[in-house]
């Protein structure tokens, strides 16, 4: 019920307003008009190099705070969809917790109650199967420069499993890495050993239960919203996340130590409703591609400039003093050896799965790091 209140108070894309008035100063703008194409009947319009645009807005909701990777991504976004559009497309970021949950806001998406999001597709997992392929430890490059070149040019990513998401209404547009992830306790990871008995927090993803499991930790699905209060209560045991988030949501402050074990990238997702996007004209499609490829270089700069001032600030943090574990090259080896049997368990095991993206994945994978 509370999810149906949301949505009717959100409303969809607001496409029924702000439409040309073609009855208006017609002598003047048939000549400079001719060749564009006719929006509509009423209202103001913008024009961006001979395009002519409605005025509307558009929200955009992320799972991150203001000043955090993902809402300074949809900020940057709406700067360049308002400069490209004389101002007459607005582009609303929302912050985490404004509309719900990770979980709310990706069934707000899909139901077309908010126009574009920025989620991981591990809060997805349990309706598209292949996303929880971003769950694997050791499968994408350790380097998120890699990382990076994979999500931006993956055939395996950006046209098969963006079909598979379209299946539920949620368009990917792109994908990208906020850096690596890295673990929090109390006890000091080093060893898969040192997972035993450990409550790690999950995201709404089987497979991560089932990575955890082989490493000897039991799991535990929480919002982040909730999860500095379980850390300190103890509730939670452990948690991963990039070095940028550990930092600016203090959970070093209920954690001693943080280890930089390189076993994963946090992957976001660039999305739109589905059906709202193709009842979009080709003029605002292209506008919303072209801004998306721009913002990969971009946000990859932004992760890095963020993770690096992260990892400053916890080591100059005298009052919550944090030990950083880098693991060595042996150390990793030893967690791979934990970990990989799961990519076959996640390729033949894991239901409703596609073998042959995994593969292809696998392969265009091996094509960046060489290997």
């Amino acid at each position: 019920m509370s999810l149906s209140f949301l949505l009717v108070a959100c409303g969809g894309a607001d496409n029924d307003e702000g439409t040309a008035d073609e009855g208006a100063d017609n002598e003047e703008d048939n000549t400079e008009q001719q060749d564009t194409e006719d929006t509509g009947d009423t209202g103001e319009t913008a024009e961006d190099e001979g395009t002519t645009y409605e005025e509307q807005t558009w929200g955009f909701v992320t799972e991150e705070l203001e000043g955090q990777v993902q809402y300074e991504y949809a900020a940057e976004f709406a700067n360049r969809i308002s400069e490209k559009t004389d101002g007459a497309i607005t582009v609303e970021p929302y912050e985490y917790g404004g509309l719900g949950s990770e979980v709310d806001q990706a069934q707000l998406l899909q139901q077309g109650g908010i126009e574009m999001a920025v989620m991981s597709p591990g809060f997805t997992g349990g309706q598209v199967p292949d996303g929880q392929i971003f769950s694997l430890h050791y499968f994408f490059p350790a380097k998120p420069e890699l990382t990076q070149e994979v999500l931006t040019n993956s055939e395996a990513l950006n046209t098969d499993l963006r079909a598979k998401y379209e299946e539920h209404s949620i368009t990917p547009l792109s994908f990208w890495t906020e850096g690596s992830m890295a673990w929090t306790s109390n006890v000091g990871i080093d060893e898969p050993s040192d997972w035993e008995g450990l409550n790690m927090r999950v995201q709404e993803s089987p497979l991560m239960r089932e990575t955890y499991a082989e490493y000897g930790a039991t799991v535990q699905s929480l919002s982040w919203g909730e999860l500095y209060t379980a850390l300190d209560r103890e509730t939670v045991d452990a948690q991963e996340n990039p070095i940028f988030f550990i930092e600016s949501a203090s959970f070093h402050e209920v954690q001693d130590t943080i280890t930089v074990s390189h076993h994963n990238n946090y992957i976001a997702m660039t999305t739109v409703n589905t059906d709202w996007y193709n009842g979009l004209s080709d003029a605002e499609k292209t506008l919303i591609d072209e801004t998306v490829a721009e913002m990969q270089d971009w946000v990859f700069e932004e992760q890095k400039s963020q993770n690096d001032a992260g990892l400053e600030a916890i080591e100059a943090d005298t009052e919550n003093p944090t030990e950083i574990i880098e693991l060595t090259e042996e150390q990793i080896a030893a967690f791979k050896e934990v970990a990989e049997p799961v990519h076959e368990f996640y390729r033949d095991e894991v239901e409703g799965i596609d073998p042959e993206l995994f593969d292809k994945l696998k392969q265009e994978i091996a094509e960046v790091t060489g290997e």
